[in-house]
């Protein structure tokens, strides 16, 4: 590492400090604690998964094409780990809520959608916001189109939602809280079993890696009331964009609901999978400037940003279609008990071969 670019990296080390020094000052200004603790463990994934070099986009790819699936196997576990606490505290303590979703052609379709995407980005919503972080080229590329996704997709949600679907299935409000956690812990080990079939079993390293993410995502829970998401704060920032352009966002359906509506109303740093998207950002920049490694990103040339734009878009309406992504729909649902996180993950792998496939369209391996 030349002297110029650490000193670049230590500059950016400064700036990214100062924003999330400056974000707690505002929710310490506002008497806002809980926020403040959502923040660091935001940042504090954002750090994590950088430096872990953390993610699903890869480990899916591995598995459908040489199904080596440690990497998705570690993936699932934490899930495992986080649904440890999220069952039973949302089944027995008021005011927590697990992660929930009718089984139907919107949530099947959606996460093909995002499995195309995901591969055509070379990233997926967690991937995406801390290699955006990290100094990614490509993904600064992937980021506004994610948003400008999740807000068309806000848009098509009503009507899609209206089709018919199997009800929300989950273990615990079927089983009651521990036997659905036991049931739902089976089921991940059996999908484990499942990705690993003959192949590589992830490294001890992997493992615990997993299981830091997974206590952090507990700790995302206790301090929010519900699963760490992803998307709906991408989604946000696509609807407070699009408002800033003179859309009559408040008047849509999806943005009349109860949440929704608030959301709109309210500062980017209220909504708390916005305010974990922000701190993921400032924690993964943080990481990477330390690491001295945030410079060190080339610029892909215009058939990947095409790609990655595409990809982006991709992955929004998809996530909004299918109530979230890796992180929201697929930890998020299995860590709940919810059958639609086991469902959203073999509704994935089609579109994740067909992302793959036309990859090399967009200048990347297979």
């Amino acid at each position: 590492m030349n002297t110029s670019t650490a000193t670049a990296d230590r500059a950016v080390l400064a700036l990214a400090g100062a924003g999330l020094v400056g974000v707690a000052i505002i929710l310490a200004r506002e008497g806002n604690s809980r926020a403040m603790g959502l923040l660091g463990v935001a940042a504090a994934l954002g750090a994590a998964f950088l430096s872990m070099n953390f993610g699903y986009t890869g480990a899916f790819r591995s598995w459908i094409v040489r199904r080596d699936g440690a990497g998705l196997a570690a993936g699932i576990v934490v899930a495992m780990v986080a649904a440890l606490a999220i069952v039973p505290v949302a089944a027995l303590v008021p005011g927590y809520s697990g992660f929930e979703a009718p089984i139907g052609l919107p949530l099947i379709g959606g996460a093909a959608l995002f499995g195309v995407g995901m591969q055509w980005a070379n990233g997926c919503g967690s991937g995406t916001l801390y290699t955006a972080g990290g100094g990614s080229r490509r993904m600064w590329a992937v980021l506004p189109f994610f948003c400008i996704g999740g807000f068309l997709g806000s848009l098509m949600l009503p009507a899609a939602v209206a089709l018919p679907a199997l009800p929300e299935i989950v273990l615990p409000r079927i089983l009651g809280p521990w036997v659905g956690l036991a049931a739902t812990l089976l089921l991940a080990a059996a999908l484990v079993g499942f990705v690993l079939g003959r192949g590589p079993r992830p490294s001890i390293g992997r493992l615990r890696d997993a299981a830091i993410v997974g206590v952090l995502a507990i700790l995302a829970f206790a301090l929010s009331g519900q699963p760490w998401g992803v998307t709906t704060g991408l989604t946000l920032w696509g609807a407070k964009a699009a408002a800033a352009l003179g859309l009559d966002v408040a008047h849509t359906t999806y943005w009349s609901w109860d949440g929704p509506r608030q959301a709109l109303a309210g500062s980017v740093l209220a909504q708390d999978s916005s305010l974990m998207d922000i701190g993921m950002l400032l924690g993964a920049t943080i990481a990477a400037a330390w690491k001295n490694t945030f410079r060190d990103q080339p610029t892909p040339p215009l058939r990947g940003l095409i790609g990655a734009a595409l990809g982006g878009l991709a992955m929004g309406i998809g996530a909004r279609l299918s109530f979230g992504c890796n992180i929201g729909a697929l930890v998020g649902g299995i860590a709940s008990g919810s059958l639609h996180g086991f469902v959203w993950f073999f509704a994935v792998l089609p579109g994740c071969w067909l992302g793959i496939r036309l990859r090399p369209r967009f200048g990347l391996p297979v």
